[in-house]
């Protein structure tokens, strides 16, 4: 078995942490763990990088945690805080000299094809924009030594697709989580998973929903993502079960492939 990696460049909700205009301990927090840019995980696989979703600050995120190569792009779906970074793949086909592959279901290629219409239609040679491959995700694939399994999940009504890679399993944005699914989520080193805040929310998990599917699955670890600024990182640390965590930007973990 091989050895990857799994680095947060964002582990936080839609409006992100701190959010504008709100002066809450956590939002005003010199804690830098209660700093959540929009969500976003790096795969670190034996054979290159693979990014899952793009969001707004993909560039600072980049930056920050000195992400320098990435090899293909996976997502779980076309919400703009997983979407609209995709612009900044470019600088990847700059440092890299290649096209990128996308990996995404049909309806979600269709809305990129929409939404970054520049992309796909001639424009001057001067205008930067990126350069993409789009690849239809309807099964399993090997991607940088790896394979990638994509799993069906809800964010309310919406289907939506989670990942299993090896030992690791990423699943944001989500309130129901199918039985054949759950079944997919057992044995996992490390379970990256959506609980949104402490109160009930009617597209994402909260805390007490999060825990108690973490209860069934019994994953050796988990992280809570996609985290709001209900949580002070501290605070509701201290008060989470034994192997749970809350997820934060940075965070770097490793799992077999």
């Amino acid at each position: 078995m091989a050895v990857a990696g799994v680095l947060v460049l964002g582990s936080g909700t839609s409006h992100g942490v701190p959010m504008i205009g709100c002066r809450c301990p956590v939002c005003t927090s010199e804690d830098v763990r209660n700093q959540r840019a929009r969500p976003c995980v790096l795969l670190e696989l034996p054979e290159g990088n693979v990014l899952i979703d793009t969001p707004p600050e993909l560039r600072l995120q980049c930056i920050r945690f000195g992400v320098e190569r990435v090899d293909a792009v996976l997502y779980t779906h076309a919400h703009a805080d997983h979407l609209f970074g995709l612009d900044d793949i470019r600088r990847f086909n700059e440092l890299q000299g290649c096209e990128m592959p996308i990996y995404a279901e049909r309806e979600v290629l269709e809305t990129i094809q929409r939404a970054f219409a520049y992309v796909f239609m001639p424009t001057q040679l001067a205008g930067g924009k990126p350069q993409l491959r789009l690849y239809p995700l309807e099964a399993p694939l090997h991607l940088c030594g790896a394979t990638i399994e994509p799993l069906r999940v809800y964010h309310g009504q919406l289907p939506i697709l989670a990942f299993r890679v090896g030992g690791f399993a990423y699943v944001t944005d989500v309130s129901y989580i199918p039985p054949e699914t759950e079944a997919r989520l057992r044995g996992l080193e490390w379970l990256f998973l959506d609980a949104v805040r402490y109160e009930p929310h009617p597209t994402h998990f909260c805390l007490e929903q999060a825990i108690e599917v973490v209860r069934r699955l019994r994953p050796r670890r988990t992280a809570f993502v996609h985290l709001s600024h209900d949580y002070d990182h501290a605070t509701t640390s201290a008060h989470l079960p034994d192997g749970i965590e809350l997820a934060y930007d940075g965070m770097r973990v490793e799992f077999e492939v």
